[in-house]
């Protein structure tokens, strides 16, 4: 019989071992890594970005009122409170993944009730016991048999492939991803929210202007009238000066339309029901530039682009989870002890002869469900490739915009100095035509032409200034500044 018995275990060995094993031969292959996404050694343009993507928000915006709107914004936003939430649900994946590779221990009450036929093993087997001599009364089988368990049960799978280190590795790449895409988050909400201070401040402008010309325009309406009284200008000369003053109000009111739609949408931005108007610092004319120097910027600082790490990081949280799917392939093995009162009469539960343990190991080895394993290990696959391209693209769209950024601020400086030599040479023109009106030398229509040209210049050197003050802002993001 210990001959039969020791072959019999020899011959469990070998089958456990081959069931184990062999399986590990054939699963399935590694997906090809892709390499990594090179980019070019530098960009060329203006801006010292060593200094500019590294400032942090009091030192690139030196206005107080902006910077209270844009701590209000991170505040209360609510797109932003819902990536919070986002952060939450990844570190809770992250702990369910640890603890997998963690014993579970459950503490285990139970009681049961059975009624076993005479004519069943159980049945026949309860009753022969309680005619044994060899057994006291208290361990005499009852009928109805009853069973009473009260104890701790665990459960352990050994992560002898690191299918469970690979999960885990991927939920904590997930959790780091998802918090450099809050600070992404963070990144465009201080831009969008500097973007509409600085539309509101254009629009500001503007109404300035537009009101300092109604102001000129109507005394002008005043002078043609007083001409036309005195014979020396006709009725189509009043009807053209104030057609031009009627244009001029109809612009002052779009603007004030502008402001209160802006105004609106930037309380929104600020996660607060409509507070108008809101409150404004410095103007636009005298808002402050961080200083830009030319040189050439490093393309290798995209790096510090939240976007971009998170897009990384993605790209290796989906290549752990290519490695679980692979080896899902591979058995399992399970542990699951377990230490105990048991007894089947209740009053014995807790005598020290009722205490039972035991411990059961097991090999899983997946056979007939490989289909939804292949499923898997493809989808997992997919969504690596896909996060691959993401990746290349943040990398090749965060390269775009800098050097957009770097080549709009190169020429908007430019277009802002001409702008302002412009305005300067019809403020002269106008001056200029109306002391030739008055003594006679131009027409109506020459006055007209020259308070236009300015009225155009001034609306065009305030949206050439808010322009330029857009593209250091969108420097600064495509950068990776904007954030703390």
């Amino acid at each position: 019989m210990k001959k039969i018995s020791s072959a019999l275990y020899i011959r469990f060995c070998v089958y456990a071992f081959l069931l184990v094993f062999i399986p590990a031969c054939v699963t399935r292959q590694p997906v090809m890594q892709h390499a990594a996404a090179s980019m070019p050694g530098s960009y060329s343009g203006r801006a010292d970005s060593s200094s500019l993507s590294k400032l942090t928000r009091e030192q690139f915006f030196h206005d107080t009122v902006l910077l209270r709107l844009i701590d209000t914004a991170i505040k209360n936003n609510l797109t932003l409170k819902t990536t919070v939430e986002k952060i939450m649900i990844a570190r809770a994946h992250l702990l369910a993944q640890k603890g997998l590779r963690l014993p579970s221990l459950d503490g285990f009450v139970s009681g049961a009730v059975d009624k076993y036929g005479k004519y069943t093993m159980t049945g026949v087997g309860n009753f022969d016991t309680n005619l044994s001599q060899n057994i006291t009364e208290d361990q005499k089988v009852s009928d109805p048999a009853r069973d009473f368990f009260l104890g701790l049960k665990s459960s352990w799978e050994i992560d002898l492939w690191g299918k469970l280190k690979a999960k885990k590795r991927s939920a904590y790449n997930a959790l780091l991803a998802s918090e450099k895409g809050r600070r992404w988050v963070t990144t465009q909400l201080v831009i969008q929210v500097a973007s509409y201070y600085y539309e509101l401040l254009a629009l500001d402008n503007r109404l300035e202007i537009i009101r300092r010309n109604i102001k000129l325009q109507e005394k002008a309406v005043e002078i043609v009238e007083a001409q036309m009284e005195g014979g020396r200008a006709n009725a189509l000369a009043v009807q053209q000066f104030s057609a031009h003053l009627i244009h001029t109000l109809s612009l002052e009111q779009e603007t004030r339309l502008a402001i209160i739609q802006l105004e609106s949408e930037m309380n929104v931005l600020l996660g607060r029901f409509a507070q108008m108007p809101v409150p404004r610092g410095v103007p636009i004319r005298q808002q402050q530039m961080p200083q830009l120097i030319t040189s050439g910027i490093p393309a290798d600082l995209l790096t510090s682009r939240p976007d971009i790490q998170q897009a990384e990081l993605e790209l290796a949280a989906s290549k752990a989870n290519v490695t679980a799917a692979r080896k899902a392939f591979l058995p399992s093995v399970t542990l699951t002890p377990y230490l105990a009162m048991n007894a089947f009469k209740l009053p014995l539960l807790f005598n020290g002869s009722s205490l039972a343990y035991g411990l059961l190991g097991g090999i899983t080895q997946p056979l007939f469900n490989r289909h939804q394993l292949k499923a898997g290990f493809a989808v997992a696959s997919a969504d690596q490739n896909i996060a691959f391209y993401n990746y290349r693209q943040s990398i090749l769209q965060g390269y775009q915009e800098v050097l957009s950024n770097l080549k709009g601020i190169e020429h908007y400086l430019k277009i802002v100095d001409l702008n302002q030599s412009e305005v300067q040479v019809l403020t002269d023109a106008v001056n200029t035509s109306n002391e030739l009106y008055l003594n006679g030398y131009a027409s109506y229509l020459e006055v007209i032409t020259a308070q236009k040209g300015v009225l155009e210049a001034e609306l065009k050197r305030t949206a050439s200034q808010k322009e330029l003050l857009t593209l250091i802002l969108d420097l600064y993001r495509s950068l990776g500044g904007g954030w703390e």
